[in-house]
């Protein structure tokens, strides 16, 4: 119900090992970085950028990202490390690539997008105004404009003492799970779409193929696969005369 494999189909994506011996998908987050270092130092130095970046986009440390073959950073994009950027990708005018990113193949990063700490698994997309921090997103998820994985929740304070956040927990089916993670946005299952201006709340799990109309606030929690998530609101038209 929690494990990897029951958000997504691994079969072929390059990065896979980075799920190796994880039990609760939102585990990977913790090592998203890490597994992109090493990664990043096992490629030759003359290889590690294949596509091409263009004049006016900005990458912070070419020896800590990987480009692949035939991808494209644009004029004005932004791309710190650690990050690994797959074959055949648009990183767009404007996209904030932020470090400890996992990119595969033929996704799409556009404008005024901003990822951290997160996992795009092969063909998904976040191409317009979207938040992608502390999350993944299978393969062909496509995120609607405005869409944002919100990850800390409004209520976390750093303790005085420590100066850090609490763990995020999250209860499913009665059962409560501590995930150990102080910022953690949402898992988005393979083909899952959503419309435009969608919010996630802190620890959302949503299933495979599933469908979120625009304008829906999810609250955390394990929403199963294969459903069609709506807002239901009603308008009301008042004449003004």
């Amino acid at each position: 119900m929690l494990r990897p494999s029951d958000f997504f189909d691994l079969t072929g994506f390059e990065f896979k090992a980075v799920f190796d011996g994880v039990d609760y998908v939102w585990e990977v987050l913790s090592r998203v970085g890490r597994f992109a270092l090493e990664y990043i130092t096992s490629v030759d130095g003359d290889s590690t950028v294949q596509g091409v970046i263009m004049p006016g986009a900005y990458v912070d440390d070419v020896h800590a990202v990987v480009i692949g073959e035939g991808t494209v950073v644009e004029p004005g994009a932004f791309v710190q490390g650690p990050a690994i950027i797959g074959k055949n990708c648009q990183i767009r005018h404007g996209a904030y690539i932020r470090g400890h990113v996992l990119i595969g193949n033929n996704c799409i990063v556009g404008h005024s997008t901003e990822l951290k700490n997160c996992i795009m698994m092969d063909t998904s997309q976040a191409p317009h105004f979207a938040y992608v921090g502390d999350s993944i997103l299978g393969r062909g998820v496509n995120l609607g404009s405005g869409t944002v994985l919100s990850n800390v929740p409004i209520s976390s304070c750093k303790d005085p003492k420590t100066g850090k956040r609490p763990s995020i927990k999250i209860t499913i089916d009665g059962k409560e799970y501590d995930t150990g993670l102080v910022k953690f946005g949402a898992v988005v299952g393979d083909n899952c779409q959503t419309g435009s201006n969608v919010v996630t709340n802190p620890a959302t799990l949503v299933g495979k193929n599933c469908l979120i109309y625009p304008g829906v606030s999810l609250k955390k929690g394990l929403y199963p696969p294969n459903q069609i998530i709506k807002l239901r609101q009603d308008v009301n038209l008042v004449d003004r005369r």
